[in-house]
C-alpha cells in the first residue's frame, strides 16, 4: 500500500490517496512498485508512473516519488492514472 507523507498546512487526503506537499502541484507517494500489464509500465497505488529513473522505478522496489497527477494525459499503458515523475528515490 502506498504511504502519503504529510505537511502542516496541507489538507489531509483520503486514506491511500497522495498527499500535496508545499509547491504548484507537487505530490509525494511512497509504496512498492508493481509491474504493468503492458511491457515497460509501472505502477504505484494506482498510479502510472511516468518518466523518473527507470533503475529506481522497477517491479517490487519499495520507492519515494514525487510529480504531479495528469488525468487526461493519454498513454499506451491501458491502466493506472498517469503520475508525471520529477524524482524518485529507493525507501
Amino acid at each position: 500500500p502506498v504511504t502519503p507523507t504529510t505537511r502542516p498546512g496541507v489538507k489531509t487526503p483520503k486514506p491511500g490517496g497522495p498527499s500535496t506537499p508545499p509547491g504548484v502541484g507537487a505530490t509525494t507517494l511512497s509504496g512498492t512498485v508493481q509491474g504493468g500489464v503492458e511491457p515497460g509500465c509501472v505502477l504505484l497505488d494506482g498510479y502510472l508512473l511516468l518518466g523518473g529513473p527507470r533503475d529506481v522505478l522497477t517491479p517490487g522496489t519499495r520507492v519515494e516519488v514525487t510529480g504531479r497527477v495528469e488525468p487526461g494525459m493519454m498513454t499506451t499503458c491501458q491502466q493506472g492514472t498517469p503520475f508525471v515523475v520529477t524524482a524518485a528515490q529507493r525507501s
